[in-house]
């Protein structure tokens, strides 16, 4: 057994819920409606420390408590420093808001011409379509937004946007998101899907969605068909941890992949959960042997409360600099920050360049090496002087000298 599976075995099984029927748990109706949302039920299963529990009064006003009972069984209940725990239950760090925190840290509402619709890049559009999620992450980037705990009273206006969408030919990208769009019942799904795919311009689509992850029940074959009918839909799905990769959640990629969707992986760099190279290189290396292809790491934006996450970005450099070179560069994802207020993705790379002139450029490999490639396109002599080359490559050359 690879020493990956030893450190974070695959979690198999319904944990807390062996009472509950088979049938039952797999169906994902089932999972949402038992979440676990209140104080009192995650008392029933573990004891909440003192910062859990003013997290979780407060919860109401920021972004609610939800917990399915699938990725509830992933938290270790004697381990207040559990990653999986303080990605889901409430802290009462997230009172403090901290300089540079937004409450609309990207900008969004800024660039959104009609309701739930992001015009931001030149060809392309995030399309707004839920304000729910099947569990709630504490550090989400939409908590304004998201299960509507502030009061922002965010009505998704499918036709909206679809008529946008339809008026502007340059945009030929549409990247459905939320809230967690896979929530969204199976006619829904197709009904935006179909339309989409009816507006010529209109090349790529892509859903962003933590559900394979909190609810892999959801992804039915009669889903995973819709996305056959109306494919290619591409997928990120958001991971942040190797213990989140479970039995049902490769299973339930390998529905998608076997239904022709081409997944990817968005991870946030979180203080206490991934801001660790050992730690990241395992979740990646996992993430491949399910199909799965890391994309981006987000250095976390700048949500307000989210403080007790943040991690340094000279961490997150040298993590991707742990990787590259050290693994498979699929492995390697793509370190960014969404620059605040809207500035878009900037890609955050280690220096490995140490001088460029018309000559040459010198850079150093992962061991720190130091390399030379030249830039100057300077003919020295043909290939190979023994060989007759034609006279049309060198003029004046006579063949066969």
């Amino acid at each position: 057994m690879a020493p990956i599976d030893a450190l974070y075995p695959w979690f198999e099984g319904q944990g807390l819920w062996q009472h509950v029927p088979e049938e039952e748990w797999r169906d994902w109706a089932w999972q949402l409606k038992n979440r676990l949302t209140t104080v009192a039920q995650l008392e029933r299963y573990m004891t909440l420390t003192p910062e859990e529990k003013a997290g979780c009064e407060f919860a109401n006003q920021k972004l609610a408590l939800a917990i399915t009972p699938y990725f509830f069984n992933l938290i270790d209940r004697n381990d207040p420093n559990c990653p999986i725990r303080r990605q889901v239950i409430p802290r009462g760090e997230e009172m403090m808001v901290s300089e540079g925190e937004m409450t609309d840290s990207l900008g969004e509402d800024g660039h959104s011409p009609v309701p739930g619709l992001v015009h931001r890049y030149p060809d392309r559009v995030l399309f707004l379509v839920t304000d729910r999620c099947a569990s709630y992450c504490r550090y989400c980037t939409r908590s304004r937004l998201v299960s509507n705990a502030q009061d922002y009273n965010f009505h998704p206006e499918y036709e909206q946007g679809l008529r946008y969408i339809e008026a502007h030919p340059e945009i030929r990208d549409v990247l459905l998101s939320g809230g967690d769009p896979l929530l969204l019942s199976d006619k829904k799904i197709e009904h935006l899907l179909s339309r989409l795919r009816a507006i010529p311009h209109v090349e790529f689509i892509r859903i962003g969605s933590r559900i394979p992850v909190f609810l892999p029940q959801r992804i039915t074959p009669e889903l995973c068909d819709i996305f056959r009918r109306h494919g290619p839909i591409w997928m990120s799905i958001h991971v942040n941890h190797p213990r989140e990769c479970t039995i049902a959640l490769r299973e339930a990629c390998e529905r998608l992949s076997f239904a022709g969707v081409p997944l990817g992986n968005q991870s946030v760099l979180l203080k206490g959960v991934n801001d660790d190279a050992e730690v990241m290189k395992a979740l990646v290396h996992r993430l491949l042997r399910m199909r799965v292809r890391p994309y981006y790491l987000y250095q976390m934006d700048l949500i307000t409360g989210g403080g007790h996450f943040k991690v340094d970005v000279r961490k997150g450099i040298e993590i991707i600099r742990a990787l590259r070179g050290h693994t498979t560069g699929y492995a390697v994802p793509q370190y960014v920050i969404d620059a605040p207020g809207g500035g878009g993705k900037v890609p955050i790379n280690p220096d490995y360049i140490e001088k460029i002139t018309d000559e040459e450029i010198i850079f150093r490999n992962y061991e720190g090496n130091i390399f030379r490639y030249p830039l100057k396109i300077v003919p020295i002599r043909p290939v190979d002087a023994e060989k007759q080359v034609p006279a049309e490559i060198f003029p004046g050359r006579i063949q066969g000298t």
